[in-house]
């Protein structure tokens, strides 16, 4: 078996840990592998994701008003006086990618 078809094997295997729910324990001894085995791998795939994923840039903020507790919405106001609203909670990194393919 060749290096790229095993790391895919193994990256696949590491993917299913991630899906499961279970702990590296469990996984590992329901699967019949080691469990340095399973740490190495999802390890070495979280780091290549992470190495994938495009960065996130910090943008300046400025703050106009204080965010009141029953405010549902927050308001980002792009250099180029775009302005988007999302709700309290939308993922930070959506934001971000949406915040810089604007300004592109």
């Amino acid at each position: 078996m060749s290096k790229s078809v095993e790391k895919q094997e193994w990256f696949q295997v590491a993917e299913s840990f991630e899906a499961s729910g279970l702990t590296q324990v469990e996984f590992a001894r329901q699967r019949g592998v080691r469990l340095s085995t399973v740490q190495s791998w999802v390890y070495r795939r979280r780091r290549y994701l992470a190495a994938k994923a495009e960065p996130v840039r910090l943008l300046p903020v400025k703050v106009t008003a204080p965010v009141e507790p029953s405010t549902t919405l927050i308001e980002v106001v792009t250099e180029g006086g775009a302005r988007l609203r999302f709700a309290m909670g939308t993922d930070v990194g959506y934001v971000a990618r949406l915040v810089a393919a604007l300004g592109r």
